[in-house]
């Protein structure tokens, strides 16, 4: 008999634990969709985060410019391939009006100046210590590229989470030529 009571125990946490996460993922699936989608030709959440040095940047200080707006991380192997192409396309957009601008997100200042140093980078790169602007953008995977025109609106249809190639980036950075 008290075997039987300790068994009709543990089958009732577990039951109460898998009730648990059904409605956790329930729940996090419908306050996502609530957030809502950027969508093309919408503004571009503004945002406020901090450089390496400290300085900050507004998205909005950027309007007049195209901006390829990439979220990152130090560890992301797809991220690490695309930086170098990044770094040697910025030199020629910028004198064209289009500004890279790199988002680490939630890692320390320690990693990403070393991340930094290491693929000698020369773009604004900020973090987003708390990841607010991720989820404001919706970012599930890295690296995920936002392109957002002169006006500040959203270019692409859908963000882009993939590594790109240099071709790739070159005619994404076409796109938002002022």
């Amino acid at each position: 008999m008290e075997k039987k009571k300790k068994r009709l125990m543990i089958r009732t946490i577990i039951l109460a634990i898998l009730v648990l996460a059904v409605g956790y993922t329930l729940y996090s699936n419908l306050t996502q969709q609530s957030k809502g989608k950027i969508t093309e030709g919408e503004k571009a959440p503004d945002f406020v985060l901090t450089d390496l040095d400290g300085k900050e940047h507004h998205l909005s200080d950027y309007k007049g410019k195209g901006v390829f707006l990439n979220f990152w991380g130090t560890w992301c192997e797809p991220c690490k391939a695309e930086m170098p192409y990044m770094e040697k396309l910025y030199p020629e957009y910028k004198k064209q009006g289009v500004e890279i601008l790199a988002v680490n997100v939630g890692e320390s200042n320690f990693q990403v100046k070393k991340f930094v140093e290491q693929f000698e980078l020369t773009f604004p790169v900020v973090i987003d210590e708390k990841k607010e602007v991720q989820k404001d953008y919706n970012i599930v995977p890295i690296p995920t590229t936002f392109l957002i025109n002169s006006e500040g609106e959203i270019v692409n249809a859908k963000p882009i989470s993939k590594s790109l190639t240099e071709e790739e980036i070159r005619g994404l950075l076409d796109q938002i030529k002022p």
